[in-house]
């Protein structure tokens, strides 16, 4: 049975990261548990109140909503909050991402090709190129696009007019984003990590559609590990439907959530063997801190970038590390932790 179900088993992916999945199709089950209306949309209550009135508003004066920038740590809704809104606005949505748009003819391709009311959803929007973003000022503000013909004394511009279209930028990095760019959007919010209640109301809702059976209160301990973001949710939840479909009929139970965890090497507050590698490196290669980024990075064979957005935001989250202006220091909750027993840890 262990060799049937390695057939099956995960991807070489890290489990409780919040980046895309490249596993495709992951991808697909990911688009089919997505909400399509903002009543389905679970958390970020404040961001939803606003888009409520905001979409209304439009539609009334049957306008499209203003350009919206949504920003926040990857797997929390940027995406899908796009879709909702395109959806909300009965609009169709086109999607493309900063670094796929290299020249200003891939852009004015884009702009010159959508209908009035349409949403363009540009994710990483931060990673555009200068010249890109320029040409898109026009775009927003004065639903024109300035097109530069020839060279030299030459050149002239030639202004072409767009139907009035919303643009949906997506970051993870918002000081990125210079500040003309910032300020051409009506909207700006800002997604937070999600609450283990909200994250409990996700898992039951997408274990219906997966038609998944669990015992009751397995929803929440898998919540508990999911990092407080749905995408890591819905990861974990599928991985451990994996294990119980081939150890157990099917049914998740204390065991089966146990037992796939533990397999996963994820433990109860949903942290995988690089988290525990960089709080042990902290704890016993500098004595618990306080140790700079750079340092840290390099004895856990990491990249600052990805320690400093892909691992620390978590770890700050729970507690387990503080910021210093000397450096990372690991708390007396990550000495703790790692002091347990293996047996205690899932």
């Amino acid at each position: 049975m262990e060799d049937d179900f390695e057939a099956i088993n995960i991807a070489d992916e890290r489990l409780v990261s919040a980046e895309h999945s490249e596993n495709e199709e992951d991808e697909k089950i990911e688009v089919n548990l997505r909400p399509s209306s903002l009543s389905d949309f679970v958390g970020q209550e404040q961001i939803k109140k606003q888009l409520l009135i905001s979409i209304e508003a439009a539609k009334q004066r049957d306008e499209p909503i203003e350009h919206v920038l949504l920003y926040g740590n990857p797997g929390l809704g940027k995406t899908t909050l796009a879709h909702i809104i395109s959806h909300e606005m009965n609009a169709n949505i086109k999607v493309t991402a900063g670094p796929a748009l290299e020249r200003v003819g891939d852009l004015a391709a884009i702009l010159s090709n959508l209908e009035r009311g349409d949403v363009l959803f540009i994710d990483e929007i931060h990673r555009m190129n200068k010249t890109i973003e320029e040409v898109l000022y026009s775009a927003m503000e004065d639903y024109a696009l300035d097109i530069i013909v020839g060279k030299g004394p030459a050149a002239r511009t030639l202004r072409m007019p767009l139907e009035k279209f919303t643009i949906i930028g997506a970051t993870t990095k918002m000081n990125l984003l210079s500040g003309p760019l910032r300020d051409r959007f009506g909207h700006v919010f800002h997604l937070n990590f999600y609450e283990h209640s909200d994250i409990d109301k996700i898992i039951n809702r997408n274990a219906e559609i997966l038609s998944v059976t669990m015992e009751p209160g397995i929803s929440f301990k898998v919540a508990e590990r999911a990092r407080r973001t749905p995408r890591v949710a819905n990861r974990l939840l599928k991985r451990v439907r994996d294990y119980a479909q081939v150890k157990n009929n099917g049914k998740i139970d204390e065991s089966v959530l146990r037992a796939s965890f533990e397999m996963l090497g994820i433990d109860n507050y949903g942290l995988d063997h690089v988290d525990r590698k960089i709080l042990s490196a902290i704890i016993e290669k500098f004595k618990g801190g306080p140790v700079g980024l750079g340092t840290l990075s390099a004895s856990v064979a990491e990249d600052i970038e990805t320690m400093e957005t892909i691992y620390e935001p978590y770890l700050l989250q729970i507690g387990m590390i503080d910021r210093t202006p000397r450096g990372r220091v690991a708390t007396h909750i990550a000495k703790k932790h790692l002091g347990n027993s293996v047996s205690t840890l899932f």
